[in-house]
């Protein structure tokens, strides 16, 4: 079913507080880079965030915002939470490079030596307390104990590593009870997934996702995966098909989700031809009515990958193009309320290019302004900016530490 227009319960535009003065997919280039110049430690131990930026990595204070250490990295990485609540994986081209952002601590952050090797670096999954990767150029997967990272000083944690078939842009899940769901696909292109027991046992393909991109998992470890024609679900054993209404193409290629939500919030494009990254619908599918609806957002709200968010009360958080934070309430298909955040921007050149994006931790968005050199906190049930920094540099990705 496709909802026609978004329904707005009570939209209100609430005023920014004041401003305290304090703020796809692909792997890089170039040989790894230990570390680079580094500013004076914060005193206060609490979370941290990493920002990429060309040829570096910030690490700022979660609570001032006021950077804590400047690293030498390779010109483009990607930033993926370690998942253990101090460590962040970033995509290096031999793999995935250990930065310890010292979150919880006093300690001073470092892009360690540590490094996951893998052949193309690709997606990090975070679940059951294990992490997940996967590498594109074996479609191998790697996985290791979350929390195993914590006691790691000068070597990697243990890991297994699952043997790909053939290689493919993929993704990879465990959970709790070891089952194994990875993408299939090879040189012809992505097809769609396969599940095995924890002994190894096929129990579950479909080759009816076309495109076959990201991955989510929900409540009750229902899991998703996009497709260019709809998603595929996984429970209890089964893998389901769920059409988009728009065919041949409709896509959904990233999942957000919450695991206490049995809703999973997806992006949506309907137009293979379409220009540009920016896209104006999203899909809700409930996992446990094994149901996909297509919700249009309103005109001037268009965001990216990179604008999404889960947060308090399991709502999504879309930082959209006008520069408002809407509030996105999944079960009833309403935005229900709208919060000012920063100047209204346009969509990336290359998905690749700094462009705004927001991450929650706790009741705290944190915002990314790259056209402002800039980075916010807001508070999400009040919509309040609680702080802002202005940087030296244009910050690109973004993950946190929740310490």
């Amino acid at each position: 079913m496709r909802t026609r227009t978004l329904r707005r319960a009570g939209l209100i535009a609430v005023a920014a507080g004041a401003v305290a003065t304090l703020a796809a997919c692909s792997s890089a280039p170039a040989a790894p880079v230990d570390g680079g110049a580094e500013t004076p430690t914060a005193t206060a131990a609490g979370p941290r965030i990493a920002l990429s930026y060309e040829g570096g990595i910030l690490v700022l204070d979660g609570e001032t915002l006021e950077p804590v250490a400047d690293l030498a990295s390779e010109e483009f990485t990607r930033l993926n939470p370690a998942g253990d609540g101090r460590h962040v994986l970033v995509t290096m081209s031999e793999g995935f490079q250990v930065l310890d952002t010292a979150a919880g601590s006093t300690d001073e952050p470092e892009l360690t030596d540590l490094i996951f090797a893998a052949d193309t670096p690709g997606h990090v999954v975070r679940h059951g307390g294990k992490t997940i990767l996967y590498a594109d150029g074996t479609s191998d997967t790697t996985v290791f104990d979350t929390d195993a990272l914590l006691s790691a000083d000068d070597e990697l944690p243990a890991t297994e590593t699952v043997p790909g078939v053939e290689a493919h842009h993929g993704v990879s899940v465990v959970l709790e009870d070891g089952t194994f769901l990875t993408t299939v696909g090879g040189a012809d292109g992505r097809t769609g997934v396969s599940a095995r027991d924890a002994s190894g046992a096929v129990i579950a393909t479909s080759d009816a996702c076309p495109g076959v991109h990201g991955e989510g998992t929900a409540a009750d470890e229902a899991v998703v995966f996009g497709c260019e024609n709809g998603a595929l679900l996984y429970r209890d054993g089964e893998i389901l098909k769920l059409d988009a209404p728009d065919q041949p193409y409709g896509r959904m290629g990233n999942a957000y989700v919450s695991e206490t939500s049995p809703l999973v919030v997806g992006d949506y494009k309907n137009d293979p031809d379409a220009e540009g990254y920016l896209l104006g619908a999203i899909t809700v599918i409930d996992t446990e009515a094994g149901t996909l609806d297509v919700v249009d957002l309103p005109e001037g709200v268009e965001y990216t990958f990179r604008d999404i968010a889960r947060g308090p009360e399991d709502l999504a958080y879309i930082l959209a193009s006008d520069g408002s934070i809407h509030v996105f309430d999944p079960a009833t298909g309403e935005i229900t309320d709208a919060f000012p955040v920063i100047e209204a921007w346009e969509g990336p050149a290359q998905w690749q290019d700094p462009h705004p994006a927001i991450v929650v931790l706790g009741d705290i968005a944190y915002v990314t302004e790259p056209a402002a050199d800039a980075i916010h906190a807001v508070d999400v049930t009040t919509g309040e900016i609680v702080a802002s920094t202005t940087l030296d540099v244009a910050p690109n990705e973004i993950a946190v530490t929740a310490g």
